[in-house]
């Protein structure tokens, strides 16, 4: 069996989905690994790299499409909008296509893969389990896109982020705030105390305040009813309008007293909760800084443009959507390490495929399959019936 391992075509996207230390545990396994050539050269893994490792350099893109029985990328045709669709034409039924797919909002991408005839699987679905961790792109990705915000706002700031004692007298330390304690506010908080930045979190989930406080941040409350904040796979629910209404209001005060915000908050597959709005931003001290991570789907802050910079009243609001490309070896050693461990799931020692849909992790990531979207959570957000979609 033939494990493919095309170049990612996504604009300014470096990474690479399966680095050359994760080849030999492959072909150990009795699989064959051909990668596109220069497939990992922006991350910093050379085609020799490759090659030495025991992997293949394919002539073509095309060879890689063609003769690949499993194909392993970054974006899939559902994250790669641009140029996914090329993509497409390349791949063939009972083909197995594994990476970030978007498959809760990319309808038209998911239905083509459908009927391409592939097999597709999307790592954004991997359940949070125990057991699948070691699979969990999205925690892997939030890590490097929470470390990168806080040095992205470092960056632009006007204030340094430590307490200095200098003979020119004690400058005060930055006040740092981080809304969204997740994976990426978690490392977010902790990056910005290691900067020496007095650092406050809010999150709408109680529980996580005891994590908050174990990095050394002031775990910031409101006064609103967060009973019912959080589902079973420990993400932040959907509220109605009134709760945000109240919430904006409440932490406007805290936004406008901080020098640097770094916004995580997002639902999956759910357009990005309005947290900041325009007048916080204003009142807010000029030469500050707002890192919206959730500028993907919308942002969290009211004047957030995605992958752009504005600036309002000397407040300097960035909307990055794609941190982990700007950090590509660490990020594809991370997404490589994922990948191996999700394909050990679907392969057997023998190199041959075992999808068991007893299988809690194949069974939920499982999109597309023998031309139907058969995966029930996303026929239900992109509106098709299960019983049209498993006819």
């Amino acid at each position: 069996m033939r494990i493919g391992i095309p170049k990612e075509t996504f604009p300014d996207e470096r990474r690479v989905a399966l680095v050359p230390a994760q080849v030999p545990a492959l072909t150990k396994a009795k699989l064959e690994v051909l990668v596109e050539a220069g497939a990992g050269v922006e991350a910093g893994y050379r085609d020799r790299d490759y090659e030495e490792k025991g992997a293949k350099i394919a002539s073509s893109r095309a060879e890689v499409f063609s003769t690949s029985d499993i194909l392993l990328q970054v974006r899939g045709p559902g994250a790669n909008p641009a140029t996914g669709g090329a993509d497409l034409a390349l791949m063939r039924a009972g083909q197995i296509v594994i990476g970030l797919n978007e498959p809760l909002t990319a309808k038209d991408a998911v239905s083509a893969l459908a009927a391409r005839g592939t097999t597709a699987f999307a790592l954004e679905l991997v359940p949070r389990i125990t057991r699948a961790q070691s699979m969990d792109v999205l925690s892997s990705m939030a890590n490097i896109a929470g470390y990168k915000a806080v040095l992205l706002a470092a960056a632009y700031a006007s204030r340094m982020f430590p307490m200095l004692m200098t003979a020119a007298g004690t400058i005060a330390p930055a006040r740092a705030l981080v809304i969204g304690a997740g994976v990426a506010g978690l490392q977010a908080i902790a990056t910005a105390r290691r900067l020496g930045a007095k650092v406050e979190a809010y999150d709408v989930r109680p529980v996580v305040k005891e994590q908050v406080q174990s990095l050394g941040a002031r775990f910031v409350e409101l006064a609103l009813d967060t009973a019912d904040a959080q589902d079973t796979g420990g993400y932040a629910k959907v509220q109605d309008e009134a709760f945000y209404q109240r919430q904006r209001e409440l932490l406007g005060q805290v936004v406008s007293a901080s020098d640097v915000v770094i916004s995580t908050a997002a639902v999956p597959g759910k357009k990005s909760p309005l947290l900041i709005t325009a007048d916080a931003v204003r009142r807010m001290a000029p030469g500050s800084v707002i890192v919206d991570l959730a500028a993907e789907r919308g942002g969290n802050c009211e004047l957030t443009r995605a992958d752009d910079i504005a600036v309002e009243n000397g407040v300097t609001i960035l909307g990055p959507t794609n941190l982990p490309a700007t950090v590509p070896h660490h990020a594809s050693q991370m997404y490589s390490k994922n990948m191996a461990t999700f394909l050990a799931q679907i392969v057997n020692k023998e190199g041959q495929l075992t999808l068991n849909m007893d299988d809690e992790v194949i069974r939920e990531t499982m999109v597309t399959r023998d031309g139907q979207v058969v995966n029930p959570r996303v026929q239900q957000a992109l509106g098709l019936a299960p019983s049209v979609a498993q006819a």
